[in-house]
């Protein structure tokens, strides 16, 4: 005969009551969309593109997710190292990032800077040729050298001064500039050593250019001598001396001998020392 059970009903057995109720199943997840999937995986992908340019521009940290980013329409993809175009978000594009300028006026200070250097080079080239042109060098000359440049050539050229007291002033003015043939050229070769001897130097050019360390006040030196004398030239061979007409700015030079030579052109040709330093010229004296 059957058991009954507690509530009336049949059944074979009695199931003993547990301790606990049965724990209930975990209610069923919902499906997974594969385009959310797909999206997201692209998303994380952008970020890792975004990582890596803004390390390859200075190393600086990745920003937020969605900085770099702005809603626009879809557009083509930038492409990425290796020929792989990165993984951009449908809806998302790259915004440029826009590299600071320099101020304009920065740019114009730059401009005239390189201008005014470029000028100053230009300038100073420029400079050093004409002095190199109107003032070339004349060391390791000797005074053979020097006397054919200047005074040795007379015979033939028109080189010399036509007034015996130029001649004698364009040594001061030589001297006064430091320019060695100017001052040489215009004595005669043998007296060109005697001059250097007298002023105690060992030759002409050694003496040009100790005399012009000398020299105070350029202008005011060579203009001692004058190149013209209203008084009436003596004859074709005569003196002057460089204490009668009282020499400024740079040491007295003596007395120069002057001669009359081919072309009307005067030659200095004997040189003498006088008192060092000058009396003073008489009123008379000029």
């Amino acid at each position: 005969m059957a058991e009954q059970r507690d509530d009336g009903k049949p059944g074979s057995e009695l199931e003993p009551a547990g301790p606990n109720p049965p724990a209930a199943a975990p209610p069923p997840q919902p499906p997974v969309d594969p385009a959310q999937v797909e999206q997201f995986r692209q998303f994380q992908q952008f970020q890792d593109y975004l990582r890596f340019t803004q390390a390859q521009q200075g190393n600086q940290p990745a920003p937020a997710p969605d900085a770099g980013v702005v809603q626009a329409p879809p557009s083509q993809p930038v492409p990425q190292q290796g020929g792989r175009p990165p993984m951009i978000p449908e809806g998302y594009q790259l915004v440029p990032v826009e590299r600071r300028r320099a101020p304009r006026w920065l740019a114009w200070l730059g401009k005239k800077v390189i201008a005014w250097a470029l000028a100053l080079v230009i300038l100073g080239l420029a400079g050093t040729w004409l002095y190199n042109h109107f003032f070339p060098s004349d060391s390791g000359k000797s005074s053979a050298q020097l006397a054919q440049e200047g005074g040795g050539t007379y015979h033939t050229n028109h080189i010399l001064s036509t007034s015996p007291y130029e001649a004698v002033r364009e040594v001061y003015d030589a001297v006064a500039q430091n320019l060695v043939p100017q001052a040489c050229g215009r004595m005669r070769e043998d007296v060109q050593q005697k001059f250097a001897q007298d002023l105690g130097y060992a030759d002409c050019q050694v003496a040009v250019h100790e005399l012009n360390r000398q020299v105070k006040n350029k202008n005011d030196y060579a203009e001692s001598m004058p190149s013209y004398v209203s008084e009436p030239i003596p004859g074709d061979t005569f003196t002057i001396s460089s204490c009668r007409f009282g020499i400024h700015g740079g040491p007295a030079l003596g007395a120069f001998t002057v001669q009359k030579v081919e072309k009307s052109q005067w030659l200095i040709t004997a040189h003498t020392n006088e008192p060092t330093p000058c009396p003073p010229p008489t009123p008379t004296s000029r």
